[in-house]
């Protein structure tokens, strides 16, 4: 797997190491990354997560996510699907008490 790289305040993560994540190719991760087709997210641990970074990333009804130390090392990583439908709406009425 390929490394992350430190970019100021943000990573630049390698097509190579989605590619190996999402077992793509690494010119189709450029060109579904172009094609907004692979959204991203970026979130700084605070707490006993602090000096962590949660880089998520999101292709068709598949994430996966990196923990990472404040250098870009790779911590810990994650595939896992996600919902692609709506969840059903919320009903109050039916719900047992207790």
């Amino acid at each position: 797997m390929g490394g992350i790289e430190r970019d100021g305040e943000g990573f630049v993560v390698p097509a190579g190491t989605l590619a190996e994540a999402f077992g793509v190719s690494e010119e189709e991760i450029r060109e579904k990354m172009r094609d907004e087709k692979i959204t991203s997210r970026s979130e700084i641990g605070v707490g006993e997560d602090e000096g962590l970074w949660r880089l998520t990333f999101i292709y068709g009804d598949r994430a996966c996510r990196f923990i990472v130390d404040g250098t870009g090392r790779i911590l810990k990583r994650a595939g896992f699907p996600i919902r692609t439908t709506p969840k059903a709406p919320f009903r109050k009425e039916g719900l047992p008490r207790g």
